[in-house]
C-alpha cells in the first residue's frame, strides 16, 4: 500500500512562511509527478505546483513568485517553502502523486494525502 503522509501546517499570520513536507512510501519502482492542492470551504479543489521527477514545476498563478516546490527523488518526498502568506491562502493542502509504479503493477496511479490544514489569520 502507498502511503503519502503530509507535515508542517498551522497557524500562521500575514506575510509568514511555512514549509509543507509530504513522503511517499510503499514499493514503489517510480513517481512520475508530485504535487500540492487546495482546497477552501465552498471551492473547488485547485492545483498549487507540481513537480515531476525531472525538475520540472508549474505553478498557480496565484501563488507564483511566492510559493516554491522541491523535490527529493531519492526519499521519494516533495516540499512546498510558502512565503508572504495571505488570507486566501488559507485551505486544505493535499499532497498528491501521479504516475506511482509499484512492484505489484504495470500500471502507474494516482494517490492522495490526507490533507493539512493552512490558516493565516491575524
Amino acid at each position: 500500500q502507498v502511503q503519502l503522509v503530509e507535515s508542517g501546517g498551522g497557524l500562521v499570520q500575514p506575510g509568514g512562511s511555512l514549509r509543507l513536507s509530504c513522503a511517499a512510501s510503499g514499493t514503489i519502482l517510480s513517481i512520475g509527478a508530485m504535487g500540492w492542492y487546495r482546497q477552501a470551504p465552498g471551492k473547488q479543489r485547485e492545483l498549487v505546483a507540481s513537480i515531476t521527477s525531472g525538475g520540472s514545476t508549474n505553478y498557480a498563478g496565484s501563488v507564483r513568485g511566492r510559493f516554491t516546490i522541491s523535490g527529493d527523488n531519492a526519499k521519494n518526498t516533495v516540499y512546498l517553502q510558502m512565503n508572504s502568506l495571505k488570507l486566501e491562502d488559507t485551505a486544505v493542502y493535499y499532497c498528491k502523486a501521479d504516475g506511482v509504479h509499484t512492484t505489484a503493477s504495470r500500471y502507474g496511479y494516482q494517490y492522495w494525502g490526507q490533507g493539512t490544514q493552512v490558516t493565516v489569520s491575524s
